[in-house]
């Protein structure tokens, strides 16, 4: 599942930079690196800023190691290979995501769930395999779909799906998840700017940037496929954001667009009017990039009038949601976060 944010911050190229300075607390360094099959951005100010940035690759490699569907070592993997006849024993992080999204799903009333694995692969969207599947496929790989249906057992943190063919799919939440696990790492070694962009789907802004502003983030125009073109732009500070849109990972057949947030409903995609949807959540909150995570997928499938509610009841919480009519809906407050609207836009409430 995601997404693309655009950072005003330059173009990114996969190298590796490191900039002494006379002060050592604004040593800067930044580093590229493909991770999760993104390109994932860390830079850090401070005297440790490389320590800092070289350990959190690190991380990131063991959780990509472990979160991936693909890898046949994976907890993910295990847990889907040994669905309805077994249980697997995960990794801390592995049994956090998984009771968050549990969580989630139950608050959401089934908005956002990890269990599409089955009809995900039958759509294979952002794949070579995207196709249209029928509506016999779908049915049959509906009862397949449902958070209800995984088991956890704490004590020993082990994760069983009940039924054979079952597959969890952890790509709306795994990056966010991420995101903190940097962050701590961040923090141990006192990093106070910096700027950690899981692949422009997770992002954390820490402190200011180089000018000793707020860290300014555009959010995609999600008709325009130009990369300098923006909806509108948001200023963090010790804050998570993350976007989910149907412009990233999608296909078009027959004039109509399939992209790759789905319905666990209706085993199709999304199909509410919304185009994409932001999430900002205050950094005291813990957890907070995986929370954004999930409520992106979370706001998209829900729409503006249920998403809002669930957002406004929310402590730290705030988002947008840029509907097909080019309406955008802002909770509480959120409205005068977004400046230079782009024109093709107007706000809805």
């Amino acid at each position: 599942m995601k997404k693309i944010i655009y950072l005003l911050i330059g173009c990114i190229s996969i190298i590796l930079i490191c900039i002494s300075c006379t002060n050592s607390k604004n040593q800067y360094y930044e580093k590229t690196n493909i991770v999760m099959d993104t390109a994932v951005t860390l830079n850090a100010y401070g005297e440790n800023s490389k320590e800092a940035v070289e350990e959190s690759f690190k991380k990131l490699d063991e959780l990509d190691e472990m979160a991936s569907a693909n890898i046949s070592t994976s907890d993910v993997f295990k847990i889907n290979d040994a669905s309805g006849k077994s249980y697997v024993k995960v990794h801390p992080e592995i049994l956090k995501m998984i009771k968050a999204s549990i969580e989630y799903s139950k608050i959401s009333n089934g908005a956002f769930d990890i269990t599409l694995g089955p009809i995900m692969n039958l759509w294979g969207i952002g794949t070579e395999n995207e196709r249209l599947p029928s509506d016999e496929e779908i049915k049959e790989k509906l009862p397949l779909v449902g958070y209800d249906k995984i088991s956890v057992n704490e004590n020993d943190s082990s994760i069983m799906l009940q039924k054979e063919g079952m597959a969890i799919d952890l790509g709306g939440v795994a990056k966010g998840l991420a995101a903190d696990e940097v962050l701590k790492i961040y923090k141990k070694y006192k990093i106070e700017n910096g700027l950690i962009n899981l692949g422009s789907s997770s992002i954390y802004a820490i402190g200011k940037n180089k000018d000793k502003n707020d860290w300014a983030v555009g959010i995609k125009h999600p008709r325009n496929e130009d990369p300098n073109e923006y909806m509108g732009i948001i200023k963090l500070s010790n804050e998570s954001l993350s976007t989910s849109g149907d412009y990233e990972r999608c296909f078009i057949k027959d004039n109509k667009r399939y992209h790759h947030i789905i319905d666990p409903k209706t085993g199709y995609p999304v199909d509410n009017g919304v185009m994409s949807d932001t999430i900002v959540i205050d950094g005291e909150l813990e957890d907070n990039g995986m929370l954004a995570d999930i409520l992106t997928t979370t706001v998209f499938t829900l729409g503006p009038e249920k998403g809002l509610k669930l957002i406004n009841s929310m402590y730290k919480v705030s988002c947008e949601i840029t509907t097909a009519d080019h309406k955008v809906y802002t909770s509480d407050g959120f409205k005068d976060r977004i400046t230079k609207l782009n024109k093709d836009f107007d706000f809805a409430n």
